[in-house]
């Protein structure tokens, strides 16, 4: 398995070239960066921007099969900018001092309440993990150049691979209410509701993620 940080988010610096300007650049650099791998037409699976780079990878003939959970693309212009500004005040949230970042995160209550918007069940987040990711995202020296190149984004593509798209229903950056969208575009892919799960699910429910990517795997063949 590989886990993949896109440029300028996690360890991936930003490349001297300067990041890529648009979906079909990401596209192109994730395909190159297989390829060096030996990956042919790996089996992808991305949540949120990685679940549209997933789809938007199997569209171009790159990926074996694809497990998209609450996939950005799907959206109204409005429903992208609220989505964009509530990831906003968390970064921004996450630039706080970080001993009283750490001081609210300790406390299971308030840490339901500072990343409750993210994922359904944050009160079982550990302290090192949700502290983990509140580094993450204040470090992520591409969000605002990500946020500014997705205006407008909406998935397109045709994929002629096997697709799974999984939907949290209590996703509060982008609402189950997109998974409709998702199934009008996409009615040939399997379409799954991750009851309970928030918009990052693999927090809220690991196994139940890990088995909807394994069957989709399964159904490549």
């Amino acid at each position: 398995m590989v886990a993949l940080d896109l440029p300028g988010f996690g360890r991936s610096p930003v490349p001297p070239t300067g990041l890529p300007r648009d979906m079909a650049q990401v596209v192109a650099a994730i395909a190159e960066f297989c390829a060096a791998l030996g990956l042919d037409r790996p089996h992808v699976a991305g949540n949120s921007l990685g679940g549209a780079i997933a789809l938007e990878l199997a569209a171009a003939g790159h990926a074996a099969s694809v497990t998209a959970l609450s996939p950005a693309g799907f959206c109204s212009p409005r429903e992208l900018r609220r989505a964009m500004t509530v990831l906003g005040a968390h970064r921004a949230a996450a630039r706080l001092p970080e001993p009283l970042v750490s001081a609210v995160l300790a406390r299971p209550a308030l840490r339901a309440l500072a990343l409750g918007m993210i994922v359904a069940r944050a009160d079982r987040l550990t302290l090192d993990v949700a502290l983990a990711d509140t580094r993450a995202l204040r470090d992520a020296h591409a969000f605002r150049a990500v946020a500014r190149a997705g205006r407008g984004y909406a998935f397109t593509g045709v994929p002629a691979v096997p697709v799974t798209i999984a939907w949290g229903t209590r996703d509060r950056i982008l609402p189950y209410r997109q998974a409709a969208a998702a199934r009008t575009r996409l009615p040939d892919a399997r379409h799954l509701d991750l009851v309970d799960c928030g918009h990052v699910p693999m927090y809220d429910a690991p196994e139940l993620v890990a088995s909807v990517i394994l069957e989709t795997t399964s159904a490549a063949g």
